[in-house]
């Protein structure tokens, strides 16, 4: 297992879609067990594909037990309510801002198995999945924030 770069703001691959995943194979899980490291090394809350320079619809998310759920080909197939919260993100350092989301969300997604499942989340963790999901879409949260984007040392 290995810590990989995390890509930056600038970059044109946080920009682009991502293709679905359809081979379940070690290189996968290599890519997996990779990025389990590089999301603890940067103490994230969630990484996705093209975080890692990989445009393949895959992520990391941060679930209420503060361990990290694998969700493969996710998709959001229900949401309701709102919240309003700060988010950050590793591919953002330094900064933060106020971006509204679904207080609840249901996600469709696989595991490295191919199993599909599907997972109601709440506050943060909703949040997270969003967060997620919006990266292997092409879009950052910068896009949506409500605000200007705050250095994380004014928030210290």
């Amino acid at each position: 297992m290995a810590i990989r770069n995390i890509v930056k703001v600038g970059d044109e691959i946080l920009t682009k879609k991502c293709r679905p995943v359809t081979d379940f194979n070690q290189r996968l899980f290599t890519l997996l067990d990779d990025m389990h490291d590089t999301l603890a090394a940067a103490e994230g809350a969630g990484l996705a594909g093209p975080q890692v320079g990989i445009l393949r619809r895959l992520a990391l998310v941060m679930v209420e037990d503060e361990s990290y759920l694998e969700i493969i080909n996710p998709e959001i197939v229900a949401s309701e309510g709102e919240q309003e919260g700060s988010e950050g993100c590793l591919s953002v350092p330094g900064k933060y801002g106020m971006v509204k989301r679904p207080m609840k969300v249901t996600v469709r997604y696989q595991d490295r198995e191919q199993n599909w499942h599907e997972r109601e989340a709440e506050g943060f963790t909703a949040r997270a999945f969003c967060h997620e999901i919006d990266h292997l879409d092409g879009h950052l949260y910068t896009e949506i924030v409500d605000g200007p984007l705050l250095d994380t040392e004014e928030a210290e």
